[in-house]
């Protein structure tokens, strides 16, 4: 059966406390709280920094059964070395303690900056060397350098590793980007920016990943009954396997049918404490 999950990227912020999180709380307990509130969160603190296999093993550990972590690729291989010889950078990320989160781990999120343009051949050598499940993973963890000191470099059984990649460039509204998308199984991330950055919903995998950013106004505004309503229609088409009538496509071609997919959800906008009610509503609504 598909599964739908909905819930907020990243789970420690401030502004949040004594507003979603009860004012008794302690710190330490959030991602508990959070992890029974949603059944899925985006580890995005991955993104700035390496962690530890001791912090993926205590997420593992304070969240309950059935629970998914999606994992934000460092931006160290796609800011800086922007998708180019990242091959270190990919290894050093696998083997900082991802396997620790065994079946709880589920999409990798690659987020590109605004400024790297569309270039096929270049991500195609990206989209290449990602690995399709946790053995290959393991792999490519093993050939990790002395940057990451503590490591997990082997698989606790063979699962199926997933990938969304998100841009912000404009020269990615582009067919052929789609269809490449599509021949290696990876997800575009369904981004709602306000506005700012390019909006698509091909679907290019056996599974849907949504990043709302915000309504109006990027990290800041919450979302309407009426446009939690539109989500909740696409979100419905999407988990039964067919598209809705109005997405927002760049490529005519249509992807392959399934009788359902898998959708990842996850709300970011966060700085005026919207994100954790906005996806409650949803997960309501869809429920």
């Amino acid at each position: 059966m598909p599964k739908t999950r909905i819930g907020i990227s990243g789970w420690r912020y401030a502004p949040w406390r004594g507003v979603f999180y009860p004012e008794d709380l302690r710190q330490r307990d959030e991602l508990h709280y959070a992890s029974r509130q949603f059944n899925t969160i985006e580890i995005n603190g991955s993104f700035y920094s390496l962690q530890s296999p001791s912090n993926y093993q205590r997420w593992y550990a304070e969240t309950p059964r059935g629970f998914v972590f999606a994992v934000k690729a460092p931006r160290y291989v796609t800011h800086i070395k922007r998708l180019k010889n990242a091959e270190q950078g990919v290894a050093n990320f696998f083997a900082s303690g991802v396997l620790a989160l065994k079946e709880k781990l589920g999409p990798i999120l690659w987020q590109l900056p605004p400024s790297l343009r569309y270039d096929e051949e270049k991500l195609e050598s990206f989209l290449r060397q990602l690995p399709r499940n946790s053995e290959s993973l393991a792999e490519i963890a093993r050939e990790h350098d002395d940057t990451v000191e503590k490591v997990i470099v082997k698989a606790d059984r063979k699962r199926a590793v997933r990938h969304a990649m998100e841009v912000r460039h404009p020269s990615f509204v582009n067919e052929s980007f789609i269809a490449q998308l599509r021949r290696h199984d990876v997800a575009l991330v369904v981004a709602d920016t306000a506005g700012k950055w390019p909006f698509l919903e091909d679907v290019t995998a056996r599974f849907m990943y949504l990043r709302l950013h915000g309504d109006k106004v990027l990290y800041a505004s919450g979302y309407s009954n009426a446009a939690l309503t539109r989500w909740c229609r696409h979100i419905d088409a999407w988990r039964k396997g067919s598209e809705p009538e109005d997405a927002t496509r760049c490529s005519d071609e249509k992807p392959r049918k399934r009788t359902g997919r898998d959708v990842y959800c996850y709300f970011d906008n966060d700085t005026k404490v919207k994100a954790p009610f906005d996806a409650r509503k949803l997960a309501e609504k869809l429920a």
